[in-house]
C-alpha cells in the first residue's frame, strides 16, 4: 500500500510543477472572520444528498458559526457554471462542493483560495492519502476531501436468481451475463451506458490502468490511446453494437423508469450510488445487492467515480470559519452520521477512522442487511494510484459527451469521442500557453 501511495505522490509532484504557474494567480482572500463576538455567518452551496441535514446538525451544535445552505444543481448539470459565474461576479458563497475531477480547473482559473494555513494537519493526516494528493496542487492545499468514491456493481439479486445468472467478477463474465439477461427478457438489459457522463467511462479507464494526464517537468503529456483505454473503448463499443446495454442519460426519467419496471437489472456506479438507489427505489427494498466492480483479471481493482471536496471561493472573507465547518463535516462522527443517517447518502468517508461510523449510520436493509461498507473498503484499497486529473477537465468532458450522444451503429464510435476529447484537451492547454505532448 505504501509503495502505491509513494508512486501517486511522484505523479502528483510532477503535476504540481506544471500547476505552480497556474496557481500563482489563485485567490488569496484574507480570512477576516467575525471578531465582534457575533456568530460568523457562512453560505454553503452544494448538491450532495444529506447536505441540508448536515448543515442543520452543525447549526444545532455550534454557536460561533452559522451556516446557510443553498442547494444547487449537481456540478456538471449547471452547478459548476453557477459557481464560476458567481466568482466572476464577486458574489460567490463562502464554501462550495467541487468534485475531484473539476478541482484542478477551478484552481487553475484562480477561482479558489488555498486553505493550507487553516486546514489542521491533524485532520489532513487522517484522510485517505490519495484524496489529499488529489486536492494538493502546486504544492498547496485547495480543498477539504469529504469522500472517496470507489466503484461498485449494484444488481437486482432477485432477477439474477430468477434467470440463474451468476454475478460477474470479470468483464468477460459481465458480457456473458449481459447476453443471458437479454435472452431471458428481450426488453431487459444488465446495465446502462450513460452518454451524458464521461466520468463513468473515465473511471473504467482508470480501473483498467489508464493515465490520461501526466505532468513531467513543464510539459503535460496527454494519452487517451493507451492500451488500457483502447481496451475499455473497444469493450463498450462491442456491448453497444450488440445491444447488450441500454443507452440512457444518467439518472434520467428513462433510466429511473427502467429500474422501476425491471428492464435494467444493474448499475455500474460508485459507493455513493447505494444511497441513490435506496432513495430512488424504496419499493424495491430487499431486492438489490452490491458486488465488486468486474475487473479484467478477476482481482480487485477500482477507479474513482466522482467524490467530493469542499473549497473556498476567492471572494470569501471567512476562510477560517468555512474550513472549520468543512473539516467538521468531513472528519467528525457527528458530521458523517448527520449526512448518512438521513437515509439518502452512502458516502464513503475520506477520513478512514470514520468508516465504522458510516457503516453504523447507513441502514443497509435495502440491500438485505449486506455489509456494503466492507465491500467499499476493499474497493477503496484497490483504487489505482496512477490516475491524476488535468486542469481542463471541463473541456475534455464536454467534447467527449457531445460525441458520446451521437454514437450509433454505423456512425460515430466511442473511440471517435475519446479522440475528440484528446484533441480538445491538447488545443485548450496549448491555448493557455502550456507545453503539451500527445
Amino acid at each position: 500500500m505504501s509503495l502505491s501511495w509513494s508512486r501517486t505522490s511522484r505523479v502528483i509532484a510532477g503535476t504540481a510543477t506544471v500547476l505552480a504557474v497556474l496557481t500563482a494567480c489563485g485567490g488569496g482572500g484574507d480570512a477576516t472572520d467575525s471578531a465582534d463576538g457575533k456568530p460568523v455567518t457562512l453560505t454553503f452551496w452544494g448538491w450532495a444528498k444529506g447536505s441540508k441535514d448536515v448543515v442543520d446538525a452543525f447549526n444545532a451544535s455550534h454557536t460561533d458559526i452559522k451556516v446557510t445552505f443553498e442547494e444547487i444543481p449537481s456540478g456538471n448539470a449547471g452547478g459548476y457554471a453557477k459557481i464560476s459565474n458567481a466568482v466572476k461576479a464577486g458574489n460567490a458563497p463562502d464554501l462550495v462542493s467541487i468534485e475531484y475531477p473539476s478541482l484542478p480547473e477551478f484552481v487553475s482559473s484562480g477561482a479558489l483560495q488555498e486553505i493550507g494555513d487553516v486546514f489542521p494537519e491533524s485532520a489532513r493526516a487522517g484522510l485517505l492519502p490519495q484524496t489529499v494528493e488529489l486536492t494538493t496542487l502546486g504544492g498547496k492545499n485547495w480543498a477539504v476531501p469529504f469522500d472517496a468514491a470507489p466503484q461498485a456493481f449494484y444488481y437486482r439479486k432477485d432477477l439474477f436468481e430468477k434467470h440463474s445468472i451468476e454475478v460477474p467478477t470479470t468483464w468477460d463474465a459481465f458480457r456473458k451475463a449481459a447476453e443471458q439477461v437479454k435472452k431471458a427478457d428481450g426488453k431487459a438489459r444488465i446495465a446502462t451506458f450513460f452518454p451524458d457522463d464521461p466520468t463513468t467511462f473515465e473511471a473504467m479507464a482508470w480501473q483498467a490502468g489508464a493515465q490520461w494526464f501526466k505532468a513531467e517537468d513543464d510539459t503535460w503529456k496527454i494519452d487517451t490511446t493507451d492500451p488500457a483505454t483502447t481496451r475499455v473503448t473497444t469493450y463498450w463499443q462491442g456491448l453497444l453494437d450488440a445491444g447488450l446495454v441500454h443507452k440512457n442519460a444518467s439518472f434520467s426519467p428513462e433510466w429511473t423508469g427502467s429500474l422501476k419496471n425491471g428492464t435494467t437489472l444493474g448499475y455500474l456506479g460508485a459507493s455513493w450510488g447505494a444511497g441513490v438507489l435506496k432513495g430512488t427505489l424504496p419499493e424495491q427494498s430487499g431486492k438489490w445487492a452490491v458486488a465488486p466492480m468486474p475487473t479484467w483479471d478477476g482481482k480487485p481493482a477500482s477507479g474513482m467515480l466522482g467524490g467530493s471536496t469542499f473549497a473556498v471561493p476567492k471572494n470569501s472573507t471567512k476562510k477560517a470559519a468555512a474550513v472549520e465547518f468543512a473539516t467538521w463535516m468531513s472528519t467528525t462522527e457527528e458530521g458523517v452520521e448527520a449526512r448518512i443517517a438521513s437515509g439518502t447518502s452512502s458516502a464513503f468517508p475520506a477520513a478512514t477512522a470514520l468508516r465504522p461510523a458510516a457503516r453504523k449510520a447507513f441502514d443497509a436493509g435495502f440491500y438485505g442487511g449486506q455489509d456494503i461498507y466492507a465491500l467499499f473498503e476493499t474497493a477503496g484499497a484497490s483504487i489505482s494510484p496512477r490516475w491524476s486529473w488535468g486542469p481542463t477537465t471541463g473541456t475534455t468532458n464536454t467534447a467527449i459527451k457531445d460525441r458520446f450522444g451521437a454514437v450509433a451503429p454505423g456512425g460515430p464510435t466511442l473511440a471517435d469521442a475519446v479522440k475528440a476529447g484528446h484533441d480538445a484537451t491538447v488545443a485548450e492547454l496549448t491555448k493557455r500557453g502550456l507545453k503539451v505532448e500527445g
